[in-house]
């Protein structure tokens, strides 16, 4: 499958990285530049109005979106244009907005949080990279829906086993076995 914006990379299950053991990234975009995105499930025991100091946001927790720059935050959102500057990144899932508005309707409607997911630092790739760990069958390229994007009640390892059993086959397998096969 193509590497594009909007596909998913799903980590082989024996990848050794540390920040991309059993992960799900979101490519939001993709270029003769390099490559961009956030794991969609590594979560963290920070909330995002903990992390901005600001009492005034409703509590969800953040996830590290990758090991790059994790000091800066960043989010994807179900509201379309209504904040200014989005991109669209699959149907349902937007990338790219004013920061200030996002949290302004957050502010003034905390409901709405169950529309965003927040990340500290993102992933990325430079010019050929990607490709060369795709070749290297470190990733398995796939689509996710906007329901896999926002849904907080999935863990982190029911998301990675739930995406490697939409590849069926040897993948559903695979999405069973333990992380160390040496334990098996």
């Amino acid at each position: 499958m193509d590497i594009q914006e909007g596909k998913i990379l799903i980590s082989d299950p024996f990848l050794q990285d540390p920040n991309f053991a059993r992960t799900i990234v979101l490519l939001t975009q993709h270029d003769e530049n390099g490559s961009f995105g956030f794991v969609l499930n590594n979560e963290v025991e920070l909330s995002i109005d903990e992390a901005l100091k600001d009492d005034k946001l409703p509590k969800q927790n953040l996830f590290q979106g990758g090991p790059v720059e994790i000091h800066t935050v960043h989010f994807l959102h179900g509201l379309g244009s209504v904040i200014e500057h989005s991109k669209e990144v699959i149907p349902g899932v937007w990338w790219g907005a004013d920061f200030d508005k996002a949290l302004d309707i957050l502010r003034k409607s905390p409901d709405m949080i169950s529309k965003f997911v927040f990340f500290m630092g993102y992933s990325g790739w430079a010019a050929g990279q990607l490709a060369e760990e795709l070749e290297e069958e470190a990733w398995i390229v796939s689509d996710i829906g906007s329901a896999m994007v926002f849904n907080q009640n999935l863990d982190a390892q029911e998301l990675w086993k739930k995406a490697m059993r939409s590849l069926g086959g040897k993948y559903a397998v695979l999405a069973e076995g333990p992380t160390d096969p040496s334990l098996n």
